[in-house]
């Protein structure tokens, strides 16, 4: 492969200035056991712990589970935090109501600058229309698949009729050992899933099994859009068809109108499978022991992957995730929350790999439960996928970033719409990329940098001419909306962003404001980025571009301290609750245009006056990492680990938000992030280890993290 002049001293800049920071980071690092920093947060369960199930997965699909290592008691979840099987492909469709085919939701105009432009965020004289768009597709909760235990009566266990439970999920091997017992009996069960198939294989181990008194039941739900993602009530609206193929393998077809998969079946030594009732089936082993796989599909099954193969697969597969990523030891720390921090960032790995690591940006609960209707949101994307890039897992970026090429033609169609040039990334959408109606999310806009600071990761990491032709259309339109979005005031010679906008701190009026701080710190930065792809790829620069960066509003602020936006002169009275993104400026970003005095006094005024209960996960890195780029070593642990009820991580490592929000991605991935910066620096960061931990009660110890590409962003 052939370099220009330019891409050849641009790689060798990058390569040159990336090798001075890994060696000087090296210098002091010292050999980290993994395994032994791994499996000292491996999370143990004695009881039904409701909050926080454990789960299995691969990016691309995941497995919830009770104590009993399957889905057996989902009812006692359902309200607090659903079991549910989940994949990127398995999405459901409720047919629209005859009476609303051929309807189109009328949009909401508001003025741009002398002009009207139309946005879905009204539901006037169209409610009906406007949920069901809202709701349609949504992830569809695949199949339940749980233990049919049996009391001596007959009866049907319930959860309170096991005993003696000791769970814990190997974050080693990626497998979770599950021992109980029921009626004094013991029980064994051990459940993984597959690297590269959607599947689970399952272990179980009791003289139950012989006895009669064990057996496994997979059942089948309709589509619904609320977190459980499974509506029981409905066994008319779908088709669960059950073939068996020989005495060791079955297949069960699923049909939801529209929508169809299916479910291979596989399992060793000898054992009958049979309908028990529709939607319903049993299989009922023989010996005192069960092995069996269970492969969910979009295509019929021809491949059903062996048991020992699967677990044999999945050891290997996780080995080599926990030896080759990033890794950050805290233990020898004096800080007493150093045990908890170490804790948050093992199990913030292992979450974000099977959860946010797929092919489609994942929701803000993953593939663990619905949230939002099941769709997922792009301006979290950041929050979920960037820091794997920061941690040597770069290929589970590329995943998802690749999915912006497949969903360019629905991007454009919506800037069109709109009047303006190039591609309008969305913000609540599903997988063909469509708009979600809603009173906030079409007035979104800081999404829209998002796959230019992607596609820079990339290309930090991997500086080729393969890497710009890959992510060049995708940057080019991104940035081609951007200049066309701002618009220039004539009379202050100055371009501003909105109104209409809706800016990060989401509490905000869209027709009373412009100029939000981030947002403009974000427009600077995927312009000029924007225009270096340009010049890598051999073309000239766009003159309009680097007028729009030269003359863009300054950051707004009023007594020494930035302002939400420009119109916002109460941010911190009536506006200081949902996000502190001013603070983003100089946090998710280097900060060009900040002011960093002005910014340390608007940190101290967040921390002083904001109203962190009514906040999210993603706040506390956030403000974490400005407080570490600014020299606050002490307020960026402190608002890591503020104790306040978003920042709480349960036994599991998810962060708990609210009750129809159990988990929080956005949380584990942010902490992800941040730790790398402050272990490792930024721009300008002073030359020392771990630059954003304080010195006299924290010993941080790194291997292996990217952290240099924060240096060249």
């Amino acid at each position: 492969m052939k370099f220009t002049r330019r891409e050849f001293l641009g790689t060798l800049a990058i390569a040159g200035s990336l090798a001075k920071a890994d060696i000087f980071a090296q210098k002091e690092a010292k050999k980290i056991d993994r395994f032994a920093l791994v499996n000292r947060h491996n999370p143990v369960l004695n009881k039904f712990e409701i909050m926080s199930p454990l789960s299995v997965g691969n990016g691309e699909f995941a497995f919830t589970c009770d104590a009993t290592g399957l889905q057996t008691f989902p009812d006692e979840y359902r309200e607090k935090f659903p079991l549910c099987t989940m994949s990127n492909w398995g999405w459901h469709t409720i047919p629209r109501p005859a009476h609303l085919v051929g309807k189109e939701l009328k949009l909401n105009e508001y003025e741009t600058y002398g002009r009207k432009v139309g946005y879905m965020t009204s539901s006037t004289d169209q409610k009906e229309l406007f949920d069901w768009l809202r709701q349609n597709p949504h992830r569809l909760h695949l199949g339940q698949i749980g233990l049919r235990l049996l009391k001596s009566d007959g009866s049907e266990a319930k959860a309170s009729d096991i005993s003696e439970i000791n769970q814990k999920l190997d974050l080693w091997k990626g497998i979770i050992t599950s021992n109980f017992k029921f009626e004094g009996k013991p029980v064994t069960v051990k459940t993984t899933a597959h690297p590269s198939f959607d599947m689970i294989a399952v272990s179980i181990e009791s003289e139950l099994i012989s006895n009669g008194k064990l057996a496994v039941k997979f059942a089948f739900p309709y589509g619904s859009h609320e977190t459980h993602a499974s509506n029981w009530d409905a066994s008319e609206k779908h088709l669960s068809k059950l073939e068996t193929f020989d005495a060791n393998h079955a297949k069960i077809s699923r049909t939801l109108d529209k929508d169809n998969y299916f479910v291979g079946l596989s399992w060793t030594g000898k054992g009958k499978i049979g309908a028990e009732k529709d939607h319903e089936f049993v299989l009922e082993p023989t010996g005192n022991k069960l092995e069996f796989t269970a492969l969910f599909s979009q295509n019929q099954p021809s491949v059903f992957p062996n048991f020992a193969a699967t677990f044999y697969a999945t050891e290997k597969y996780w080995k080599n995730f926990w030896t080759t990523g990033g890794a950050v030891e805290l233990i020898e720390s004096k800080d007493s929350r150093a045990k908890e921090l170490e804790r948050r960032i093992v199990l913030s790995q292992y979450l974000t790999a099977i959860n946010c690591s797929g092919s489609l940006p994942p929701q803000e609960t993953g593939l663990t439960t619905n949230s939002w209707y099941g769709k997922f949101h792009l301006e979290m994307h950041w929050w979920h996928a960037a820091h794997f890039a920061l941690w040597n897992r770069l290929p589970m970026l590329e995943k998802s970033l690749n999915w912006y090429e497949k969903v360019l033609p629905s991007a454009r169609e919506r800037a069109i719409q709109q009047g303006y040039k190039g591609v309008r990334w969305a913000k609540m959408t599903d997988p063909e990329g469509r708009d979600s109606p809603s009173p906030i999310g079409p007035l979104l806009i800081w999404q829209q940098p998002h796959p230019i600071f992607y596609a820079e990761l990339v290309y930090l990491s991997k500086p080729n001419r393969e890497t710009l032709k890959k992510y060049q259309r995708i940057v080019e339109e991104t940035a081609a909306f951007m200049a066309d979005y701002a618009h220039f005031d004539e009379k202050n010679n100055r371009y501003v962003l909105g109104p209409p906008a809706i800016p990060a701190q989401e509490n905000h009026n869209a027709r009373e404001t412009w100029n939000p701080v981030y947002e403009l710190e974000y427009w600077r930065f995927g312009l000029k980025k924007a225009n270096e792809w340009r010049e890598r790829t051999g073309l000239k620069r766009e003159a309009k571009w680097d007028e729009i960066v030269g003359k863009l509003s300054k950051l707004p602020e009023k007594d020494g301290v930035y302002l939400a936006h420009e119109n916002a002169p109460d941010t911190f009275t009536a506006k200081n609750i949902d996000h502190p993104s001013m603070l983003a400026a100089y946090g998710i970003l280097n900060g060009e245009m900040v002011d960093k005095e002005t910014m340390r006094r608007t940190l101290k005024k967040v921390m002083k006056e904001w109203t962190w209960a009514d906040t999210w996960g993603w706040d506390y890195p956030m403000t974490a990492m400005t407080a570490a780029k600014l020299g606050e070593t002490g307020i960026a642990v402190d608002a890591l680990l503020l104790d306040t009820p978003k920042n709480g991580y349960v036994q599991s490592g998810h962060n708990y938000q609210r009750a129809n929000l159990p988990l929080y991605l956005p949380g584990n991935g942010g902490l992800l992030y941040a730790v790398a910066l402050m272990s490792g620096g930024w721009k300008d960061a002073p030359k020392t280890n771990a630059p954003g931990f304080s010195k006299d009660s924290w010993k941080v110890s790194v291997e292996n993290l990217n952290f240099d590409l924060l240096s060249n962003l």
